[in-house]
């Protein structure tokens, strides 16, 4: 069983953003990073290169290698098979997304996005001086679901892409294969291009299932860039290395004619060779993750339920988010704040996913049991202790 035993005190000697953000005394629990070893394999394909000294210009052959070992993976996960000649290799996920909103939209368009969402998608809309259509999520009994009688009344003519995030940021939902093809009529019927951001689709827990938009027809496929990297599940976003899969021909040559590749920039060695290495020998590591991860979705549902019900929690059905309306416990500032000055636990703040979410923060549960313990331990007295001042 590969190990996923970490302590407080290495994960403190982590020199990136996560761990280095906040004062000693704050526990991070905020970007999308693993507290985690990274899986053996990896390991061992970032030493070969080094013993190799193989620090030179990428070839041709290994961005090939990397988009066949992407489709063999799409093809044994979720039964598609995008093809290889179709898929380009870059550095950086977000920016591919930007490139994407440059070739299919000009200034003044409107783009569709399902808030609240990961807020790199908000930027780009506003940074690139394109029309938010914002198609809010519907909040049921049973969690998130795409409000589709809202989404066909927020397409105008003036509408050109739909930016899609499945498995979606920050709630954690799995989007059905209903919600999908829904989706998918809406955008063939109005010409949209839908870009669909799956890079979490490998965390996706027991009883759900992912779903490649594209591989729904050849009528989405033809209107679809999808975005994939190994970066979330294995924990190698700092190797940047991703990919941009176009679903037809005529798609890729449009973004090729309209945005030249040179400006994305292709991944670096260590990225391809960790990619490969996580997609073709990792599956035993991930499936210790997910263990490890459903084990922590379930603590947060059983400390919640014990000690602050007010705080509404929907169990993502992927990835390690944990979307927290703290809405009922009529806090005298923004939650975000509270935590971090009271418990001295740095979240996400609410406020970056959507212009309604304030009372919201996003937790990132993908640290060992003892850790998270000690967030929701930090988090549940700052409650109580609130709630004795309030009383």
């Amino acid at each position: 069983m590969p190990n996923m035993e970490i302590s407080l005190e290495a994960l403190r000697r982590r020199t990136g953003v996560k761990w280095t953000d906040y004062p000693e005394d704050v526990i991070p629990a905020w970007i999308a990073d693993l507290d985690f070893p990274v899986a053996e394999p990896i390991k061992q394909a970032v030493n070969d290169v080094m013993a190799r000294e193989d620090f030179g210009y990428i070839a041709r052959d290994a961005q090939l290698k990397l988009a066949q070992a992407y489709s063999e993976r799409m093809q044994a996960r979720c039964g598609w098979k995008p093809d290889p000649e179709l898929t380009q290799s870059f550095g950086d996920l977000i920016q591919a997304l930007r490139a994407a909103v440059a070739t299919f939209s000009d200034a003044g368009d409107g783009i569709v996005i399902q808030t609240p969402i990961y807020h790199p998608f908000l930027d780009i809309v506003s940074e690139m001086e394109r029309l938010l259509v914002d198609n809010p999520m519907q909040v049921g009994p049973q969690g998130y679901a795409v409000d589709v009688e809202g989404l066909k009344r927020s397409v105008t003519s003036d509408t050109r892409m739909l930016l899609l995030c499945n498995p979606h940021n920050p709630t954690g939902r799995v989007l059905t294969r209903r919600e999908l093809e829904q989706i998918a009529s809406i955008a063939i019927k109005n010409d949209l291009i839908v870009v669909s951001d799956e890079v979490h689709s490998d965390l996706v827990f027991p009883g759900q299932a992912h779903i490649p938009i594209a591989s729904l027809s050849p009528a989405i496929a033809k209107r679809t860039i999808t975005l994939s990297s190994a970066s979330k599940a294995f924990n190698i976003a700092g190797l940047k290395c991703a990919l941009m899969h176009f679903g037809h021909a005529d798609l890729m040559h449009r973004h090729l004619d309209g945005f030249h590749p040179r400006l994305l920039g292709p991944p670096n060695v260590f990225g391809i060779e960790a990619t490969l290495a996580a997609w073709r020998n990792g599956d035993d590591w991930l499936a210790a993750l997910l263990e490890q991860l459903d084990r922590n979705r379930n603590r947060i549902s059983e400390v919640l339920s014990e000690r602050a019900p007010e705080i509404r929690y929907f169990q993502p059905e992927a990835s390690f988010l944990a979307w927290l309306d703290c809405t009922s416990l009529e806090l005298d500032s923004a939650p975000y704040d509270f935590f971090l000055e009271e418990a001295r636990v740095g979240l996400s703040d609410g406020r970056e996913f959507s212009s309604y979410t304030d009372h919201f923060v996003r937790l990132n549960f993908a640290t060992p049991g003892p850790v998270l313990d000690e967030i929701l331990d930090r988090m549940m007295t700052a409650v109580a202790n609130r709630r004795r001042r309030a009383g």
